[in-house]
């Protein structure tokens, strides 16, 4: 039952704590990961876009980063968690505070009442800003609806990475996993961009990334079916994944938007380009809208619940087998 307890704690201290503003660990693991950027990615290396000599090269410098921001503290974590086998209640509240250090549960929320709120009242310069905060695309022009569409996605696609990859791998490898996989999530949003600086240096952390979240992506996607409209949600999952430009991102989005019958993708300026993106959800589901921010969140609540409750029957039955067999 450690392990629900964990989980439990996470969420609580989540609940009430928010998001720590001051002395993050990860604002620390930034900095250290900035200074190893500035160590091992060359400028002429990064300036390669084809896998050649230099290119290898500056493929080999993201691994060595990488390896050293995050294995150090990985092996850390294990050798914390082997030492407190033996007392299984100071663990599993170390577990629930670090699991909590790992979730942006209500900072996802935050960001999303942030610009479901100025929507509601027409305030679109507030919720342009608002959405800006949380996406990489151009916000400066965008439509109500077009604020709307980034906001629903980004909660949809974020309930994935900054909710339920952690709890996922908390759950299967306890400490180190959720650390692994933080970290890991860290770099892929600081080096995984496909540029001229990072398409080499970079390739590791995305690949890790995209390794890490395969199958709690996927365990999300089919969470937002069965607690929404289920058929619409894996309709858009089965024809709409896989023409999306992230592997992990499109089933989440693509089942998300059908569980909540909305429209999103299209179009979207990024970086100052115009990209053509495919579309998210059921062709007659209604339009992005304060509502469908607000039905997203909602969508991700129910889902962290059923979530904590298959992990505490889980757990609940594992007690029992083993007194049993005891």
């Amino acid at each position: 039952m450690s392990i629900a307890l964990s989980v439990l704690i996470a969420l609580v201290l989540d609940y009430f704590l928010k998001e720590p503003r001051r002395f993050h660990p990860l604002v620390g693991f930034g900095n250290l990961a900035a200074a190893l950027e500035k160590r091992f990615n060359s400028p002429q290396e990064s300036k390669v876009t084809a896998v050649t000599a230099a290119g290898t090269k500056g493929r080999s410098s993201g691994v060595i980063a990488w390896s050293l921001a995050v294995l150090p503290l990985v092996l850390i974590a294990v050798l914390s968690q082997f030492l407190l086998e033996s007392y299984p209640f100071i663990a599993a509240v170390l577990g629930g505070i670090v699991l909590y250090l790992c979730i942006g549960w209500q900072s996802l929320l935050g960001h999303a009442k942030a610009i479901s709120d100025p929507l509601q009242a027409e305030d679109l310069p507030s919720a342009r800003h608002a959405v800006g905060m949380i996406v990489s695309r151009d916000t400066s022009e965008l439509s109500e609806q077009a604020i709307a569409s980034a906001a629903t996605e980004s909660v949809l696609e974020n309930g994935a990475d900054a909710i339920f990859s952690a709890i996922f791998w908390f759950c299967l490898l306890g400490i180190p996993g959720v650390i692994l996989y933080r970290l890991s999530n860290t770099l892929d949003a600081m080096w995984g961009y496909k540029n001229e600086r990072y398409l080499q240096f970079g390739w590791c952390a995305a690949r890790m990334d995209d390794l890490l979240n395969y199958v709690p992506a996927r365990l999300t996607a089919l969470s937002y079916a069965l607690l929404g409209h289920t058929a619409i949600a894996v309709n858009a999952w089965r024809q709409q994944a896989k023409s999306w430009k992230s592997p992990n991102a499109g089933p989440v989005m693509a089942s998300g938007a059908g569980a909540i019958n909305v429209s999103l993708g299209g179009a979207a300026i990024y970086h100052g380009e115009l990209q053509d993106r495919p579309a998210l959800g059921p062709e007659t589901g209604s339009a992005p809208s304060e509502k469908s921010v607000r039905d997203a969140c909602e969508l991700v609540n129910r889902v962290l619940m059923f979530w904590f409750t298959v992990i505490y029957i889980l757990m609940a039955v594992t007690v029992s087998i083993q007194s049993a067999s005891l």
